[in-house]
Formats: C-alpha cells, structure tokens, sequence
C-alpha cells in the first residue's frame, strides 16, 4: 500500500500469537488506505470481532476451517463485482 500498489483484498487472521493480530493490523491498514477491502478470519467464532466485524473496519469474514468454495465466495463478493 505505501508503495502505491494497493491490495485488491486482504485477508487477516484474528490471533497471531506473538504478532500483530488482525484487530490491530485493520487500524493501521485504514490509516494507510481507508478504502481498504479487508476481510478477518479466525477459529474463534464467538470472538466479537467475528459477530460484528463491520464495526472494526472490515468488509468480510470467513471462519476457520474454510475451503476452496467459502474462500472463493468470499473473493467474489468482496473485489468480484469491480473486477467483473
């Protein structure tokens, strides 16, 4: 993003152990680009960022596990339409 080549999505996991999570990540992706498409993912579904994602800035969520079919949705619904 800095280099002025944006993302057209970004997938972040929640818990990163030892690392920087996908609550923080999405804050500082928005600061660089608040038109960024991001989407959380996590094992955690009874996390609230996972119930109520939207409200932490990002444009999707896709609960682990998930497969070829789920991760393809998700791409499709989030950068499909402007890249159709």
């Amino acid at each position: 993003l800095e280099a002025g080549d944006p993302f057209d999505l970004v997938i972040l996991d929640l818990t990163v152990v030892g690392g920087m999570g996908g609550k923080e990540a999405i804050r500082h992706l928005l600061e660089i680009d608040p038109h960024v498409k991001a989407a959380v993912s996590s094992g955690y579904s009874d996390d609230p960022v996972m119930a109520d994602y939207r409200k932490y800035g990002f444009k999707g969520v896709i609960p682990k596990p998930y497969g070829i079919e789920k991760l393809s949705r998700l791409l499709h619904s989030l950068i499909g339409e402007a890249n159709s």
